[in-house]
């Protein structure tokens, strides 16, 4: 399975936006939330799901979307499943290190 990665600075904090391959560009729709899976946003390299894993355990900041990503983040500790939010079925959740 193939995630998108995009890194980029914010300050002093390295932001990562990983979104499972197949959502990009998708808008999740769920009650009053309408959450755009941005191209501008999460758009950068594919890579596999292991390889963004490695980033997300490198980055301050990250926002993850997707059942593949966001399941692997929850397998290997870095996300606790109940900080999980769903839309439309989907998996979403922020990591913030400070």
């Amino acid at each position: 399975m193939e995630v998108y990665v995009n890194l980029r600075k914010w300050g002093r904090f390295t932001v990562l936006a990983t979104c499972d391959a197949e959502l990009l560009g998708r808008i999740l729709r769920d009650s009053k939330i309408v959450f755009e899976v941005r191209e501008s946003f999460y758009k950068g390299s594919k890579v596999s799901v292991e390889e963004a894993i490695e980033l997300v355990k490198q980055c301050a900041i990250v926002n993850m979307v997707g059942k593949h990503i966001v399941k692997r983040a929850v397998q290997e500790g870095l996300i606790h499943p109940e900080a999980i939010l769903e839309i439309s079925g989907v998996p979403h959740a922020q990591i913030v290190k400070m």
